[in-house]
């Protein structure tokens, strides 16, 4: 069986879902394949920054976007010897929404592919998932695919690879990102929050070698555990208790909870990997989010960068795509890259950074880490990293056309 489209993104992640809406939103026929039954999936990046928010302001989406179950924070803190120091606070930020929103990115992303469904030219399948890239004279013209009903070929004038880190597309084609500086691991759990715990926002806690986040999701506290690369082998070594003895350390107001974590098992890992594609695009093929660029866990910078990278290919190409100019396609397919990798590249540097001289010092328990410090001595350089973390280096806005879409009122996806 063969079908076809303009446009198939593979994943429907931040940076597949914004981008199938954004180009189903100029009249763009695309369709949007997610390997998975739904968008449910525990620990994944769930922070709207103020950029982002912005962006579903322009596309007339922020309004139902505040209707979910969502929590606003104005400041990321590093708790060290007992002291707090904010590094970043979004409220001395000159924007329209001046804070982050935790939203579970299920949320999010059903939002929204409900908007995308509205355009006629909009397609989501689930339980879909990309194969290999199909060819003709050398040009990616679409992707075999697996769907519940067997394989089919999939064809189209351009394929977006947004399938994440572990990016099928990539393997397909045979390139592989560049790793930037070392990985590390983080672990995530859960702990039950009570009405009478304070008010962490987003807080990371250091101290005897150890690094624990806890950010409050109102009726429980997402834990994370950042470890050097391998470091979890070592906590199943030292056990359980030792592992409780450490959260109650460090965050000593979950003491009376850290029996919650009932196994080491609980202990969902997330390998933080630093990496970037040097090529971002071939023929009929480009590169986009996790795919192009893997991003660590600090600062919370994939989404966003996710959606933003959505934001400038849209930009780029949706007129062309109308047009069904092949050629100006090809073209512009290595704009997007020069539009996005500095802001990715910096971005990067910042993690790596923030690595070298916060965590690694953290983690290997000889010193104090110096840069929480640096942002009580020098007051310009928490408004910096606000901008930074908030807006990122390059922000983003939409520009592209906007065709007919059905009423909300009764919207069903396609």
């Amino acid at each position: 069986m063969t079908e076809h489209t303009t446009v198939c993104v593979v994943g429907g992640g931040p940076a597949g879902a914004m981008l199938g809406l954004l180009l189903a939103r100029a009249g763009v026929g695309v369709v949007v394949l997610e390997k998975h039954a739904d968008f449910h999936r525990d620990f994944r990046g769930d922070t709207v920054h103020p950029a982002t928010l912005q962006i579903l302001d322009e596309i007339g989406l922020i309004d139902r976007f505040l209707e979910l179950p969502h929590q606003k924070v104005t400041t990321i803190g590093v708790v060290q010897d007992g002291r707090r120091v904010d590094i970043a606070d979004f409220s001395r930020l000159r924007v329209r929404y001046p804070y982050m929103a935790f939203v579970p990115q299920w949320d999010f992303l059903d939002l929204v592919a409900t908007e995308a469904a509205r355009y006629p030219g909009f397609r989501l399948m689930t339980r879909t998932e990309a194969l290999d890239v199909l060819r003709d004279d050398g040009r990616v013209a679409g992707v075999r695919a697996r769907g519940p009903e067997g394989e089919f070929d999939l064809r189209s004038t351009l394929v977006v690879a947004a399938d994440g880190r572990h990016s099928t597309i990539r393997r397909a084609v045979g390139v592989t990102p560049r790793l930037i500086g070392r990985s590390l691991d983080v672990a995530f759990f859960r702990i039950s929050r009570r009405d009478t715990d304070p008010d962490e926002g987003i807080c990371v806690r250091i101290g005897n070698g150890k690094i624990f986040g806890a950010t409050d999701r109102r009726t429980y506290w997402q834990m994370s555990y950042e470890t050097t690369k391998g470091g979890l082998d070592r906590v199943r070594l030292a056990g359980l208790d030792a592992f409780r003895a450490d959260l109650a350390a460090l965050v000593p107001f979950l003491a009376d909870r850290v029996q919650e974590v009932s196994s080491l098992d609980d202990l969902s890992l997330l390998e933080a990997r630093i990496d970037r594609l040097d090529q971002w695009h071939q023929p009929g093929l480009l590169f986009i989010g996790d795919a192009a660029h893997a991003m660590s866990p600090v600062a919370g910078f994939g989404v966003n960068l996710a959606v933003q990278d959505a934001v400038a290919t849209a930009n780029l190409l949706a007129v062309p795509l109308l047009r069904d100019d092949i050629a100006l396609v090809d073209s512009r397919l290595a704009a997007v890259r020069k539009r996005r990798r500095v802001a990715v590249a910096l971005s990067q540097g910042l993690q790596r950074a923030t690595q070298r001289f916060g965590i690694d010092d953290a983690l290997n328990g000889s010193g104090q880490p110096p840069a929480p410090r640096i942002f009580e001595k020098l007051g310009p350089a928490q408004w910096l990293m606000s901008r930074v973390i908030g807006l990122g280096f390059r922000p983003e806005h939409v520009r592209t056309p906007v065709a007919g879409a059905a009423p909300i009122e009764g919207t069903t996806r396609a």
